[in-house]
């Protein structure tokens, strides 16, 4: 890393004005900052707190690919990271960024870190997060992967389905909820049973807004229509919460075609063959112009 000369006549002096700050940025893009001076510190338009008690363990630095990390402990509360947030995932690899800073002069600074947030656990009214390196990211599969079903998510850069287009996106409120995992509606007016299968379900507002899930099923029951995920959300949501379900894609290439018009971007092979093609005999027939076997 890089110091300014400014920062570093200010190490080469042996002041005792330096201190840790912290800035933790969530998927949904609210941002925290932590800091373990006696006093708040402000750049880069975030606030650093000194009042939540966080501190940080030896960065662990290595060459190579392999990845650094660190962990961060501090106190939880209401105004900062609260157990319902952690319980909820909402700090799930949230961005981490750490400085060493002049608390008398705080654009004397030096980025010393960035990654993201793994295991994060709460105990006796604390938690502790484990902090991986960007050099995570490089520690797992690549590549193209050469089989039958679509390898894209729906909507995704590879993808490019359009889900703005009307049919595909709607948004409705909840009228019943079962261990915030089934959702029951009276109907879902102009959209055919089945069609939220293997879809996305978000939630709009209310405790869980922000939190999302795939959708397992999507029923007609009792009169009414029924959407259940795999597993539940981890937070509460309440009769009348607003929700937005997005259709669903079984990664065929027949619903690709007929139900997104959208054959064009498929990400996998509908004409590669099935295992049991090694298995086949030589074909008999006189005529071997690369035609059906049959």
């Amino acid at each position: 890393m890089a110091f300014t000369q400014a920062f570093q006549a200010l190490l080469d002096s042996g002041l005792t004005t330096l201190c840790h700050a912290w800035a933790i940025t969530r998927a949904d893009g609210a941002v925290f900052g932590f800091t373990d001076h006696d006093g708040p510190l402000g750049f880069e338009g975030v606030t650093f707190r000194p009042d939540t008690g966080l501190s940080a363990m030896a960065l662990a630095r290595a060459t190579g690919l392999s990845v650094d990390n660190t962990e961060a402990l501090g106190a939880l509360s209401d105004s900062g990271i609260s157990e319902a947030d952690i319980e909820a995932g909402r700090f799930d690899g949230a961005e981490v960024r750490a400085w060493r800073v002049n608390w008398a002069a705080p654009e004397q600074r030096a980025l010393m870190f960035r990654g993201h947030i793994g295991e994060l656990t709460r105990i006796d009214g604390a938690f502790r997060a484990e902090i991986r390196g960007l050099s995570a990211a490089l520690n797992r599969p690549l590549g193209r992967v050469f089989q039958k079903p679509c390898t894209a998510v729906l909507g995704d850069a590879a993808c490019r389905a359009d889900l703005t287009v009307p049919g595909y996106v709607t948004e409705i409120a909840v009228e019943r909820v079962e261990e915030a995992r089934v959702f029951r509606f009276a109907d879902l007016p102009g959209f055919a049973v089945d069609w939220f299968t293997r879809g996305r379900l978000e939630v709009l507002g209310g405790a869980a807004q922000g939190l999302h899930a795939a959708i397992k099923e999507e029923r007609a029951e009792g009169g009414g229509r029924v959407v259940e995920l795999w597993q539940s959300l981890r937070a509460e949501v309440a009769p009348g919460d607003p929700l937005r379900l997005v259709a669903g894609c079984d990664k065929r290439f027949e619903t690709c075609r007929l139900k997104f018009d959208n054959g064009v971007n498929f990400q996998g092979f509908p004409d590669l063959p099935e295992e049991d093609w090694v298995m086949v005999h030589p074909s008999r027939a006189g005529a071997t112009d690369g035609g059906s076997r049959r």
